[in-house]
């Protein structure tokens, strides 16, 4: 009898470890996530206030942070002074020429018209007295290169004046329109990048960590406030190929998350091939190397339950 008693116990014991085995085999050990999301400046700027807190939850539209950047202040004022010198530009080549500069112009023809006439008597009067052999030929000539040069004026002239009384030709115009948009493009662009230095939420998202505090430098791009989108929690296991046949795709399933023993309900929202290198989030006493690891997102039923549950947390798929 003394020896029957610890041999039952010990078979006892056998099959507890066996059963528990087996249990802990079907059990498939995952992670709580959630879907992560970050805000970052546009634009490089020295940060003058930041207006939320680590753990704090903010809506789509909040102000975030304020940063400091006088570089965009400074094309502002450069992109204005420019919109306004192409816009001055475009309006003189639309309007044509002012009745003073008309008056001017008109003055300017009459005189070169009396000195175009002038020159043109005294060539006349010199050609005639060379024919006489009353001139010399150094005396015609300069008589002569007056005359042209007095012509070439008038003419030019003239040219000036017909243009002026047609109008500013139509390229030109074309030409002053297009600076113009030119310069106003780019104090659009300026007063965009001006209003940039407002870090503003595009999403909701519960804060996790803030990068970086006030007086630091915050460079485009630079991911300054991180975070998760509040109600995404869904859970992530991995299963391999030999035990993967009892999971399919919208199929219900219970869980357990282990830190606090909640029950919960979910449906698999998807099951995938992982890589070698892959994640692989429970241990399997049975994996042979040459199974291929499956990854098996659950999306809960009821995410008003998921909400509170920390990422990372261990989750048991039953």
């Amino acid at each position: 009898m003394k020896i029957t008693t610890p041999i039952l116990l010990i078979c006892s014991l056998a099959l507890a470890s066996c059963s528990s085995k087996k249990t802990n085999s079907e059990r498939f050990e995952g992670k709580a996530k959630k879907d992560v999301v970050s805000f970052a400046p546009k634009v490089t700027g020295r940060i003058l206030n930041i207006y939320v807190k680590e753990g704090q939850t903010v809506r789509k539209g909040d102000t975030l942070a304020l940063l400091d950047v006088p570089e965009v202040s400074a094309k502002i004022a450069q992109a204005q002074g420019a919109v306004n010198a192409a816009t001055a530009q475009e309006q003189m080549a639309r309007n044509g020429a002012t009745a003073d500069q008309l008056k001017q112009l008109q003055a300017k023809y009459k005189g070169l018209k009396e000195q175009y006439e002038f020159a043109r008597k005294s060539y006349e009067r010199a050609t005639n007295m060379f024919n006489d052999s009353l001139m010399s030929p150094q005396s015609y000539d300069e008589i002569y290169a007056k005359y042209q040069g007095a012509k070439a004026q008038y003419d030019a002239v003239i040219a000036e004046l017909d243009d002026v009384k047609r109008g500013t030709r139509v390229e030109k115009v074309n030409m002053a329109a297009g600076q113009a948009s030119q310069a106003k493009g780019a104090l659009q662009e300026a007063n965009v990048a001006y209003s940039e230095r407002y870090v503003i939420a595009t999403n909701d998202m519960d804060i996790e960590t803030i990068s970086l505090n006030p007086g630091e430098l915050a460079t485009a791009g630079f991911a300054l406030f991180n975070g998760y989108i509040p109600g995404s929690t869904w859970f992530r296991f991995t299963v391999p190929e030999s035990k993967i046949s009892a999971y399919k795709k919208g199929q219900d399933v219970k869980m357990k998350v282990l830190y606090n023993n909640e029950e919960l309900d979910g449906n698999i929202a998807y099951i995938k091939q992982l890589t070698r290198y892959a994640d692989i989030t429970t241990a399997f006493p049975d994996y042979q190397p040459q199974d291929a690891i499956y990854e098996i997102k659950v999306q809960p039923k009821d995410a008003g339950k998921t909400k509170d549950i920390l990422v990372n947390a261990s989750v048991i798929l039953k």
